[in-house]
């Protein structure tokens, strides 16, 4: 029988708790440690039998050996901390964004090359049924030559989320919509269509100037390196709740849209001579009181990690495709 892997959590926020229950589920891992700076005695005692630390160094300088490290802290702290993990020789599960800057990932890629660790960036998104059901139909080129794609994220985040003294909505923590918000939409955009040029982006704060330090809309046009054109859509000012996450491709020789809350529902193909499959069902959106994230794909991506670290199975997400969508958020915000 193989040894479970053993992960650690560090940021027990409502992420972090998402990643647990991933831990707790799958049967080839172990909840090895819980690490959050704002853990009471009384919490810590809650946790028990799993060992909680208030800091990483706590962690690292503890008897404890993590074969993973889950990241799952605020933004702005995800660098340094991934960082020290990978100079301790520990493999980093890193949630999105891998880090604020296209630099420092590049510096983390380097680094764990250098330490021979990994790096597994959280896009889980990749895993929903009609976003592979996308991918294999770019890649078999049903579709024919790529006209124009259109994707539009229409989102709530209130006071509620953006609480005062929040790291949310700060620069330096947060880094913007595009960052903490709509990342995945832009990584699976990247991963169907490749990468964009010819940027040009328009930026609004119509009702979030007193609770973040950046935009909360914007529209930003393009062409894919590849050919065709294309445009994305984003707003966080939505009243109430999340609107919708969809993604149309007009094309040579057919139209497709997904759409639903969380690109989760394949709403027309209308493609020449194909029949569309049935997909398998998509599961319900990340719920998190008071508001809610994408859709819950996350125990796809902890399989897709055990396949690799065990069989050397292909991982889904790497690093190379987080820092080019890095780059490609660097460039759209130099765009406005």
């Amino acid at each position: 029988m193989e040894k479970k892997v053993k992960i650690a959590i560090l940021g027990y926020g409502h992420i972090g708790k998402k990643h647990a229950d991933m831990v707790f589920q799958n049967q080839d891992c172990e909840l090895l440690a819980l690490i959050d700076p704002k853990f009471t005695t009384a919490e810590m005692e809650r946790q028990n039998p799993v060992p909680c630390f208030h800091s990483l160094q706590d962690f690292l300088n503890s008897p404890l050996t993590a074969d993973v490290v889950a990241v799952c802290t605020p933004n702005g702290l995800h660098f340094e901390q991934a960082k020290t993990l990978i100079e301790d020789g520990i493999d980093v599960i890193i949630e999105k964004p891998v880090a604020l800057s296209s630099e420092e990932a590049e510096e983390l890629e380097k680094l764990a090359h250098q330490k021979k660790v990994h790096i597994f960036p959280v896009m889980q998104n990749r895993f929903s049924p009609p976003a592979l059901w996308l991918k294999d139909l770019i890649e078999s080129e049903i579709l024919g030559n790529l006209f124009m794609v259109q994707i539009a994220c229409f989102w709530n985040r209130n006071e509620h989320y953006y609480a005062k003294g929040s790291w949310r909505g700060t620069k330096n923590m947060d880094g913007g919509t595009l960052y903490t918000q709509f990342s995945h939409y832009l990584d699976i955009m990247f991963w169907l269509f490749g990468d964009i040029t010819n940027i040009k982006s328009k930026f609004a704060d119509f009702n979030h100037s007193h609770l973040t330090e950046f935009e909360d809309s914007g529209i930003i046009t393009f062409d894919f390196a590849s050919g065709g054109m294309g445009s994305f859509t984003f707003s966080t000012s939505v009243w109430n709740e999340n609107l919708e996450s969809s993604l149309t491709i007009i094309a040579e020789n057919g139209s497709v849209k997904v759409g639903g809350q969380y690109m989760n529902h394949v709403e027309k193909c209308i493609i020449k001579d194909y029949t569309a499959p049935e997909l398998p069902a998509t599961n319900g959106a990340n719920d998190y009181g008071s508001f809610k994230g994408s859709a819950q794909n996350h125990q796809h991506l902890y399989r897709n990690i055990i396949d690799f670290l065990r069989h050397g199975k292909e991982i889904q997400t790497t690093t190379d495709d987080s820092v080019k969508v890095l780059k490609m958020i660097e460039n759209i915000y130099s765009s406005n």
